[in-house]
Parts: structure tokens; sequence; C-alpha cells
């Protein structure tokens, strides 16, 4: 794992484009994955971890950002409410933070940090916005306002 410097902080990242970290002979590619990337953060010297996703669901109905945390890490409550209270600013959604003890990958990271679903590609109105580049700045600043909220506490 590389990493990132600019302008003072250190970004580090499980990934560096479009492929999974499982074993060549896991037979569950998925968990391996999930697995290897919770190892990589739980090892590093981050202070602060966030897996960031689009969502998608069967309903088609459902939309907006919304950021999920595990009680694994006493901190975890506190960080999702900020990047919760970034996305109704900027992204102009109504849901809520929540926790979340079933996700694979945060039931093992002790590393302080949430899981930020940034939107629906399932429904169609978020799937357009978020293949616009002005929707996807707004993202990008909730996203670095939330850390500098957390980090500023």
């Amino acid at each position: 794992m590389k990493a990132l410097k600019k302008d003072g902080a250190v970004v580090y990242l499980t990934r560096y484009g479009d492929y999974d970290l499982s074993a060549n002979e896991a037979s569950n590619r998925k968990r391996s994955d999930l697995s290897r990337r919770a190892n990589i953060i739980n090892k590093s010297g981050c202070d602060l971890y966030l897996s960031i996703h689009l969502n998608a669901d069967v309903d088609s109905s459902w939309m907006g950002a919304q950021a999920y945390y595990d009680k694994i890490n006493s901190e975890n409550k506190k960080i999702a409410k900020i990047y919760q209270e970034e996305f109704i600013r900027y992204l102009d959604t109504d849901r809520k933070y929540k926790e979340d003890s079933t996700l694979y990958l945060q039931r093992r990271i002790t590393k302080p940090g949430v899981l930020l679903e940034l939107g629906f590609l399932s429904n169609a109105k978020e799937r357009s916005l978020l293949q616009t580049e002005s929707y996807q700045l707004k993202i990008a600043e909730a996203v670095r306002k939330g850390t500098v909220k957390y980090f500023n506490h």
C-alpha cells in the first residue's frame, strides 16, 4: 500500500483501480477481498477510514446518500453523524445516518470510520445525477467538509 500526500494529509487507498483484492485460490472471492481490505486498514496508520460505495436496490424508488456505522469503534457514530449532516447540506437528501452491525467489512475494522453510500444506481434520476460532473463535485465537497469537520472536532 502506498501513501498519497497532499497538503499535509496522508491518504492510503486499498486499491488503485477496478479490481478486487481476493486471494487467487479463494472460494469466496468477495469475502476474501473484504477481509484483505480490513487487514490493510487495521494495519495502516490511518486516523479515519472511509469505505465509499454506490448503492442499488430492487426497489428503484430509494435514493439519497447515507452514512453507515458499526459500533466496533466508539467514534464511528459521531463520524457518521458528521458526514450525514454534510450529505443533507450538499446533496439535498433527507436520509439519516444508520447503525448497521451486519456489514462484513465494517465489523472487522477497528480504526474509526464509516461506510458512505453516495447514491442509488437503481434510481434513474439519481443515476443520471451521479454521472454529472457538477453532482460529483458536490459529493466530493460533502466528503471533504465532513472530513475537515471530523478532524476539527
